[in-house]
């Protein structure tokens, strides 16, 4: 393989490492820690409303 393809290839590697590893901590902070939980649940509303609005302004 070239070394283009080679370094995309361990960057999705990285990513992926990176993103479980954000992903298990996340995890158990939730199930301890009920102002992080109540947090975590605004910001996905928050992100979920944003997104919503994107597709009705792209229509």
């Amino acid at each position: 393989m070239s070394k283009a393809k080679m370094g995309l290839i361990r960057g999705i590697g990285i990513g992926i490492l990176t993103g479980a590893a954000v992903s298990a901590a996340t995890v158990s902070m939730m199930k301890s820690n009920k102002r992080f939980r109540k947090n975590a649940n605004k910001a996905v509303q928050a992100v979920t409303d944003v997104i919503d609005n994107v597709g009705e302004i792209i229509r």
